[in-house]
């Protein structure tokens, strides 16, 4: 299987809470999970160029060739998510954390990326507290940072 590496922004989601909501009501659950998809999430991602690598049910990881395209994206999905849990009792909002990682990746022949860039927005993704979106680009950086806050100005985007 050949196999190619390059430098890519990975952005990791998944729903805050999933379980949770789940054993609560599965079917609405799911039924507004695949509404977000194709109404807010795959239009936002192919706006911003980036490429679904993977679902994991209540999540995704995008590829995105810029690391500033990757963080417009995350912050439009969170103000739509903002926009369609507005009203809603805490107990059924759903919520994304998003990890974005700006480092070296993986790409297999099918298409799939794996590596430390992965498993480094993955992490991120975990330790966020949603809505917050959480960027780490490979030299974390200061300067790096700088660069991305000056492209793109958002509260929401925290640096490990």
């Amino acid at each position: 299987m050949a196999e190619t590496r390059k430098l890519a922004a990975i952005l990791a989601a998944d729903v805050a809470g999933y379980s949770k909501l789940a054993g609560a009501d599965e079917e609405r659950t799911l039924a507004r999970l695949r509404a977000l998809r194709s109404d807010l999430f795959d239009p936002t991602i192919a706006l911003h160029h980036g490429r679904v690598v993977k679902r994991t049910g209540d999540g995704v990881l995008v590829e995105f060739r810029s690391v500033v395209d990757a963080v417009r994206c995350a912050i439009e999905l969170q103000n739509g998510m903002a926009e369609r849990n507005a009203g809603l009792s805490a107990e059924r909002r759903i919520e994304f954390r998003v990890g974005i990682h700006l480092g070296d990746v993986v790409e297999e022949s099918d298409g799939d990326v794996m590596g430390d860039g992965v498993n480094i927005a993955a992490r991120c993704e975990a330790s966020q507290h949603a809505p917050d979106i959480d960027f780490q680009a490979a030299s974390s950086s200061s300067g790096a940072f700088a660069s991305l806050r000056s492209r793109v100005s958002n509260p929401s985007v925290n640096q490990p």
